[in-house]
């Protein structure tokens, strides 16, 4: 009774995905001592990074430095349950990322790649952004990102519902009615 090994941590998880491409400035970012602090300052007792293509290796840590746990890994034939799992998601800017986490309810930092050539995947994340469905960052604005973000700000994002959409380009293309 009363030594270490009565206490349950309660494990709080981010979980970061670049993709299938390099994100090498996101995985730096990540990997500063600034960043990894203030999680844990947040709460947050683990960060497990998807490293995808890229040559960075962050540095694997146990989280007994007054920082999270880190580790990482390169690619996942899926990822669904580590996005179920995470406590908050830093993510790329693809759309399917961005959708899949949001429809969990997770919330979300999409950090945009900007070293992409036509990066339009900016634009979503920003519109998004804007409706207080997640937060956006730059690799250079991540810490401060993290740092002054309040989960409580967070809009829940609603899908929506697309058939009455779908029945009406059915019926202008002259498809019959389900």
């Amino acid at each position: 009774m009363g030594d270490d090994s009565d206490i349950i941590k309660h494990e709080r998880i981010v979980f970061v995905t670049v993709g299938t491409t390099c994100f090498d400035a996101l995985v730096r970012a990540l990997d500063s001592p600034e960043v990894k602090r203030e999680l844990f300052k947040k709460g947050y007792t683990h960060l497990l990074i998807q490293i995808g293509r890229g040559s960075y290796i962050p540095t694997k840590t146990n989280g007994e430095d007054g920082c999270v746990a880190v580790d990482y890994f390169t690619f996942s034939s899926s990822i669904a349950e580590r996005l179920r799992s995470a406590s908050l998601v830093i993510s790329h800017a693809g759309s399917g990322s961005i959708f899949e986490t949001l429809r969990l309810g997770k919330p979300l930092i999409v950090v945009v790649n900007e070293d992409l050539m036509d990066n339009h995947q900016s634009e979503l994340a920003e519109e998004l952004a804007e409706r207080k469905h997640l937060f956006c960052a730059r690799p250079q604005t991540l810490y401060n990102t993290i740092k002054d973000m309040s989960l409580e700000t967070l809009i829940p994002y609603d899908p929506g519902d697309g058939r009455p959409v779908a029945k009406l380009i059915n019926r202008y293309l002259g498809f019959p009615e389900d």
